[in-house]
């Protein structure tokens, strides 16, 4: 059914589940390229979008992060059961857009109306951002699949330059030899280039 629908969200949401058993829980306090976001605030973030798109999927607008905007993500929102309970949420929101009904006529998220299919292509957008925001924060390697960063690169660069604030911040310039994932990641107001700050190592403690 994949192939009947604009985007295939299965490989994005299989990556990000590997990406997930990477992520020691020491880490859940590292900085991410989401500025003033730790790991654990990505987390829940993601958690919460995963609900919100798969329930705009199925044009549920009534419910919650559909209807209203969602509260700030935070670290101390995020579930203690989030290892066995975001990889059940991304498998629904993969589920949900393989619905061709899905992708069609109007639905609501965040507290905004918008076509179903721009629905679709943000919440592809954020599956894939957000999974590299991890994988850089963690210290894991990212790829995604061409032809949806394609697509996501033409969506982006319809957006205006200074960003879309609640969205996208504004664009970074890449570098000549960027990579189709790089480019997407600037035009969605990434720096590609973006590496976690090196730790200071502890002083040893002194001998007794």
């Amino acid at each position: 059914m994949a192939d009947r629908v604009p985007l295939d969200f299965d490989p994005p949401v299989h990556k990000l589940r590997a990406l997930l058993l990477g992520v020691d829980t020491t880490e859940l306090i590292h900085p991410t390229p989401c500025p003033d976001w730790t790991v654990a605030v990505l987390l829940d973030h993601l958690m919460v979008l995963s609900q919100a798109f798969a329930q705009a999927a199925r044009k549920r607008t009534d419910a919650p992060g559909t209807a209203e905007s969602p509260p700030p993500p935070s670290a101390l929102h995020l579930s203690r059961h989030w290892r066995s309970r975001l990889p059940v949420l991304l498998e629904e929101l993969a589920t949900a857009w393989k619905d061709p009904s899905a992708w069609t006529g109007t639905t609501r998220v965040g507290g905004l109306t918008m076509p179903a299919a721009t629905a679709g292509i943000v919440a592809m957008n954020e599956l894939i951002v957000h999974s590299w925001d991890l994988a850089s924060a963690t210290g894991q390697e990212y790829a995604a699949d061409p032809r949806t960063l394609e697509a996501l690169i033409e969506f982006l660069a319809q957006g205006p330059a200074e960003g879309t604030p609640g969205m996208f911040g504004p664009r970074v310039e890449p570098d000549d030899e960027a990579t189709l994932l790089d480019q997407a990641l600037a035009l969605a107001g990434r720096d590609p280039a973006w590496r976690p700050p090196r730790r200071r190592r502890q002083p040893a403690a002194p001998a007794a």
